[in-house]
């Protein structure tokens, strides 16, 4: 069965020291997976920014999602046309502002095939869920 993932199960599964890791790092190295190509930007983000509680250096995140994420995924991107659909139909979801970044994880896992999207995020993506799309489960 086809999943996905966003970034924050790729973070966990880079990050040893996560309590979430070993169920992220498994989702991340099972087959038939696919991802956002926004996840790398997102993760990217993350690693470098310090949110973590530490920095690791963009060279060394380059690297870390070269090496050990991109190789276990397909990537999937949206058009502009599908980009522009998202949007329209966002404010019958209920999402606003920043929301709009986790929802196009969803609409690219849908366009994807997913049967499962997984997140450490829930609440998140189950607030704009609706039947018909990805199941919605953390790792």
């Amino acid at each position: 069965m086809k999943s996905a993932l966003d970034s924050s199960v790729l973070i966990s599964a880079l990050c040893a020291d996560d309590p979430d890791h070993a169920a992220c790092r498994k989702a991340l190295l099972t087959s038939r997976t696919t991802v956002f190509d926004h996840a790398y930007s997102e993760a990217f983000s993350t690693l470098t920014g310090g949110r973590l509680g530490f920095r690791v250096a963009p060279s060394d995140a380059a690297a870390l999602l070269r090496l050990q994420v991109s190789p276990k995924l397909v990537s999937n991107s949206l058009s502009p046309a599908d980009l522009l659909s998202a949007f329209e139909e966002a404010e019958s979801r209920g999402v606003r502002g920043g929301a709009i970044h986790d929802y196009l994880h969803l609409v690219a896992a849908r366009k994807a095939g997913a049967k499962r999207l997984f997140t450490l995020n829930l609440r998140d993506f189950l607030s704009f869920h609706r039947s018909g799309d990805p199941e919605i489960l953390a790792p």
